[in-house]
């Protein structure tokens, strides 16, 4: 048998490696074919990615709407590629890793592009980014053409390669001398010949290994209009006598360099073309042989078959026969007999598995007895290894072993419950196990203690009914998360105790599917939370009190925050009155109650905090006088809580500074309105003195020496003139006077109002002014006129002297009982009030009156000045 069976083995074996052979060659093959087909993706996508280029190039150097059209045409092309090629990549495994390389230049185009929208990028910076993204797809592109099974596919690989990177090479030529010959009058530092330098030593290996034909018309392409003139350019370009005048325009460079790669492109097309034809006709090849050699394999088998079956009753019946014993036993089946007993070595074999089955019986007898015993917990049972040897023994003593190992984890375990017993009742925290039908399954004794019910309570009824019922819904899509198996959930929800009150409980639960159980632990934050309400609530009042507002907006502010943070049923801040009459200022909720106008009578009586049945009222003492309180009412049966008034004399501190605060702005105010109001007075004293003392003086003593000019008949010369020297500077010392008594208070304001006197101050001012005046027909309140006659007339002043301003514009006019003036220069600008310049005299003036001063004034683009003063409506 082993004569025969040997020679046909042999042959079986070569036969079958062979086909293993040509199926190895088959499938490298296929693999080159679809890493070629990637290839040829790839290589669609890199001339996609150029065209973008020169397309996103063009649109940074002449922005404009063709050029913005063609980049996002060329945009949308290169998405189609990309995309195109991500879907032919998805499953390929092994490397190259095809789909995440692309998929790393598809996100560094996407963030390219994102940078050519906010216009960061120059068009050099542009067209680097754009050459990185090329470099890796065509280094993607060689290494999936690298495989090669034949020298005929490996030659058209490289030519193709070859010519795509030489394309590439001419595309970045095109690129970098289109930004060059956009702006040829500036300097430029570019090495324009290292592109063709590139271009031609991939274009020698193109030669080196590409077809004939393809050759032929890739130097027929070279020798064309487009070719020649790239050719010329580049001789122009390396030329350093030759003049700029001589370089092509970036329109005509542009047209003959694309015409050229076109044409390359058409070349490198049909290279591609041959190459995959080339790997097809591969494929077909090994397909062939692996198909024959597998026909002679499958002959040889049949011959092998057929002389197996011939020998398999002289051997396989005993064999068969024992290996079912064999399996049998194996399969823990203790019944199955073998019957074979022949005297051969078959026999023995199966005399030895009788034997064995025997023993394997006594050991499973063992092994039921040890399972028994774990089962009763007594863990103190072992076998009897002395009735077995060898490794059967073994066996046994390792089983009395890991039975040894048991019992003292099983000690272990005890002693862990028992402390985690411990810590499970000591907790200060809330902990419980609930099943996922919605029970709780344990809970430890803090429950009882903070929710009030008790412990059989909690156990028996859903836990959901002890929560609030605005939290349940909330409740349950958590419970709903856990037993979807979601990770350890963190929420917040309110359980109502025994006596009705409210808790806060902040949970932190894991869930086991498996066991059906939550396993949670939640910490009382009732405190916390009332603590923190109470800071935001006093932070908004603190707010408005700093912002200044007006005190009756403070007290219903206070009111209402009161009301929220007690949850109380009605609020008010109420004051004292002299004649011990109470006056409700701000309230919340709903109007003061008998209670609380019994605590707000107990405040007034006491001037301390007062509780009366289930109100609370605390005094407001401003200037260590009592002037008011704040009382508050519970919203149930149950009074407020013992510390209600140390809360609410947070907020009596705050209505306290409101008050002390708006009692100071009005004192400013009135000290700002007698200041101005004294400096007027002392303006219209000095002029009337001026007028009926001064000025009158001036003219009799004119009058007299007129008088005394006249008296002499023989005037000498030299006196004369002195005389009219005198009468001149008595002339000029009487205008002067009397333009200082009109800038003290000027007549025509008083006699004719602001219009006239504002065009009164425009003529006479240095600078050009224009008034845009738009005044109600009657006089305005006095005060009013003389500030902004003042106002203006400083920053005339200022426009001459500081600003040197060539031109200053004056608008008034008056809207909803507002007075607007705004007086503009264009000037130095620089102004700033807070530098101690004139302008603070100005400030005080318009806000002693109640109006508000703006000035605008950046440097180097003038001063914008605007003054908002209000209108009494019956004074309009």
């Amino acid at each position: 048998m082993l004569l025969v069976l040997l020679p046909v083995t042999g042959m079986l074996a070569f036969t079958v490696f062979g086909a293993l052979s040509q199926w190895r060659e088959a499938q490298t093959m296929r693999d080159f074919r679809t890493a070629t087909g990637l290839s040829f993706r790839t290589t669609a996508l890199t001339d996609a990615i150029a065209r973008e280029r020169i397309a996103a190039v063009r649109a940074r150097l002449r922005p404009g709407p063709a050029t913005l059209k063609e980049r996002s045409a060329a945009q949308h092309v290169t998405d189609h590629a990309l995309n195109a090629a991500l879907l032919d990549a998805a499953g390929r495994t092994g490397p190259p890793d095809v789909p995440g390389r692309l998929d790393a230049r598809n996100r560094q185009l996407h963030a390219l592009r994102l940078q050519l929208g906010t216009g960061s990028l120059t068009a050099p910076q542009l067209a680097a980014q754009y050459d990185t993204i090329e470099d890796d797809l065509l280094e993607l592109a060689a290494t999936l053409e690298s495989g090669r099974p034949t020298r005929t596919s490996g030659q058209a690989a490289d030519a193709h390669i070859a010519l795509l990177r030489a394309i590439e090479a001419a595309e970045r030529e095109r690129t970098e001398l289109a930004v060059l010959f956009d702006t040829p009058a500036a300097p430029h530092a570019i090495a324009t010949d290292r592109w063709s330098a590139l271009e031609k030593a991939l274009l020698d290996d193109f030669d080196q290994t590409a077809p004939a034909a393809l050759k032929g018309r890739l130097y027929v392409a070279l020798l064309q209009h487009p070719g020649l003139v790239v050719r010329k350019t580049r001789e122009t370009l390396a030329d350093p006598r030759a003049e700029r005048n001589s370089w092509p325009t970036y329109g005509s460079w542009l047209t003959a360099s694309t015409r050229r790669i076109e044409a390359l492109r058409v070349i490198q097309h049909q290279a591609a073309a041959e190459l995959g034809r080339g790997a097809a006709r591969d494929l077909a090849t090994a397909r062939a042989r692996e198909a024959r050699d597998l026909s002679v394999s499958l002959a040889v088998l049949a011959a092998v078959t057929v002389l197996a079956l011939t020998l398999r009753l002289s051997i396989t019946r005993p064999l068969s026969e024992v290996s079912a014993g064999a399996r049998a036993l194996s399969e823990g089946d203790l019944s199955y007999d073998i019957r074979y007993a022949g005297r051969d070595e078959l026999g023995a074999v199966a005399d030895m598995f009788r034997e064995l089955r025997v023993t394997t019986e006594r050991l499973a007898g063992e092994i039921t007895t040890m399972n028994t015993a774990i089962d009763d917990n007594r863990l103190g049972h072992r076998a009897d290894v002395a009735a077995f040897e060898g490794t059967w023994a073994e066996l046994l003593g390792g089983m009395n072993g890991t039975m040894a190992s048991f019992a003292a984890a099983q000690g272990r375990r005890d002693k862990a419950e028992q402390e985690l017993a411990s810590i499970f009742h000591l907790s200060l925290d809330l902990l419980c196990i609930a099943g996922l039908d919605g029970y709780f399954k344990r809970v430890n004794p803090a429950f009882e203690r903070t929710l009030g019910h008790s412990a059989d309570a909690l156990l028996g009824r859903p836990l959901l009914e002890f929560v609030h019922p605005e939290d349940r819904a909330r409740t349950r899509g958590a419970l709903d998360r856990l037993a979807s198996g979601v990770e350890p959930a963190e929420f917040e929800n309110r359980f109502v105790r025994d006596d009705g009150t409210e808790r806060w409980l902040q949970w932190s639960a894991r869930a086991v599917p498996g066991e059906g159980l939550i396993y949670a632990a939640a910490r009382d934050v009732t405190e916390s939370r009332r603590a923190a309400r109470e800071q935001a609530a006093l932070r908004r009042v603190a707010t408005l009190v700093a912002r200044g507002v007006p005190p009756h907006e403070v007290f219903s502010e206070v009111a209402d925050q009161v009301g929220k943070v007690l949850s109380s049923d009605s609020a008010a801040v109420l004051r004292y009155g002299a004649d011990g009459a109470v006056t409700v200022l701000g309230s919340a909720r709903r109007p003061a109650a008998e209670a609380e106008t019994a605590a707000a009578a107990e405040v007034a009586r006491t001037a301390r905090p007062a509780r009366v049945s289930r109100s609370v009222g605390v005094p407001i003492v401003v200037d260590d006088r009592l002037w008011g309180a704040v009382v508050a009412a519970a919203a149930g049966t149950e009074p407020l809580p013992p510390d209600t008034e140390s809360r609410l004399a947070d907020f009596t501190e705050l209505v306290a500074t409101a008050l002390a605060n708006a009692d100071s702005r009005d004192q400013l105010t009135a000290s700002r309105a007698r200041v101005v109001a004294a400096g007027d007075a002392s303006r219209r004293r000095i002029e009337r003195d001026l007028h009926d003392g001064v000025q009158q003086r001036l003219v009799s003593l004119q009058l007299d020496l007129r008088t005394a000019q006249s008296m002499l008949d023989e005037q000498p010369a030299e006196l004369a003139e002195q005389l009219d020297h005198i009468a001149k500077g008595l002339d000029d010392t009487f205008a002067d006077l009397l333009q200082i008594a009109r800038g003290i208070h000027p007549a025509i304001l008083s006699k004719g109002g602001l219009g006239p006197a504002l065009r009164a101050l425009a003529r006479r001012s240095a600078v050009p002014a224009e008034l845009d005046l738009s005044l109600p027909a009657g006089r305005l309140p006095e005060r009013i006129e003389v500030a902004v006659y003042y106002v203006t007339s400083e920053c005339l002043t200022n426009a001459v002297k500081h600003a040197r301003a060539s031109f200053v514009a004056v608008s008034a006019r008056v809207e909803d009982d507002v007075l607007e003036v705004t007086i503009a220069d264009d000037g130095l600008g620089g102004a700033d009030l807070g530098h101690g310049s004139g302008l603070i005299g100005l400030v005080d003036r318009v806000e002693a009156i109640g109006g508000k001063l703006r000035v605008a004034s950046p440097p180097g683009e003038g001063t914008t000045l605007t003054v908002r003063l209000p209108l009494p409506r019956t004074e309009v």
